[in-house]
């Protein structure tokens, strides 16, 4: 099967599993997963694909945390919020000095995962439970990379050649 046929239907089919999984067993916000999942193919894939989305999905999520606490203790206003945010952005990009976080823009899918799931299950940054915002949107950008690198290593064996025995020329079959 070619690769793009092949990665097609691996993640067709992982994307209806991804669903159902984080509807019925780790209950988090598909669209982070959906997001993360994105994430891991835009850094490159692969083992280090997965370390990298992984590891910059993950310092978004602490520094939109860190932002709309901030913003929480400075009393919750839209200048307060959007202060703090501003100042949470440019420290996303300068996140990307370090070369393990150098892809910003999969920084900012941990961050705007973070503030997606406040506005998504209604739960506010102050939550002191399992369902705190930050520890979803990281459960669910693990998740994601995690189908993204299985959908990859699926398509990958359904591309694969079947390995032929050849003679050397000239020698008897």
């Amino acid at each position: 099967m070619d690769s793009r046929s092949a990665l097609t239907l691996s993640i067709g089919v992982l994307g209806g599993i991804a669903v159902a999984f984080t509807a019925e067993i780790i209950t988090v916000p598909i669209w982070v997963g959906f997001l993360a999942w994105a994430s891991f193919f835009f850094v490159g894939g692969g083992v280090s694909g997965w370390v990298r989305s992984v590891s910059s999905n993950l310092v978004g999520v602490v520094i939109a945390s860190a932002s709309l606490y901030a913003a929480h203790l400075m009393g919750g206003s839209l200048l307060a919020t959007a202060f703090a945010v501003g100042v949470g952005s440019a420290v996303m990009v300068q996140a990307s000095w370090v070369p393990l976080l150098s892809t910003t823009p999969a920084v900012v899918v941990g961050f705007a995962s973070t503030v997606s799931t406040v506005a998504g299950t209604g739960n506010t940054i102050t939550v002191t439970t399992i369902s705190h915002p930050g520890l979803v949107a990281a459960t669910a950008c693990v998740l994601g990379a995690s189908f993204g690198i299985l959908s990859e290593y699926v398509a990958d064996l359904m591309t694969k050649k079947p390995v032929t025995t050849e003679t050397p020329e000239g020698s008897p079959a």
